[in-house]
């Protein structure tokens, strides 16, 4: 049986209310995406969502990176590469989705 996510979305999948996301949510957006969500995104799922919570707007990427970077002790390189290990197809497309943020108008996907 498939789980079926209760919070309306738009046509691409995205949250049209962030603040109806929780982690059951994630996980059903996560398997979408054909992610599992292990331990290693929880954290930046969090800092999103707090930043969210705190400015009404998603993250850009590059606060994203800054908080991979202090959290993992690892420079901004490192940190953008960890961020696309743990989301391939790109912050936009899979990390502020599974985060429960609505699709960001002006952004690229990467």
């Amino acid at each position: 049986m498939e789980a079926r996510i209760e919070a309306e979305r738009d046509g691409d999948g995205y949250l049209i209310d962030p603040e109806s996301w929780n982690e059951k949510i994630a996980l059903e957006l996560a398997r979408e995406e054909k992610l599992g969500l292990s331990d290693a995104y929880w954290p930046l799922l969090r800092f999103m969502r707090e930043y969210w919570l705190e400015h009404q707007v998603a993250p850009d990427v590059r606060h994203v990176v800054a908080f991979l970077g202090e959290a993992l002790d690892m420079d901004k390189k490192a940190a953008k590469d960890r961020l696309f290990q743990l989301f391939p197809y790109g912050y936009v497309k899979q990390a502020c989705k599974i985060a429960g943020m609505m699709r960001p108008r002006a952004w690229s996907t990467g």
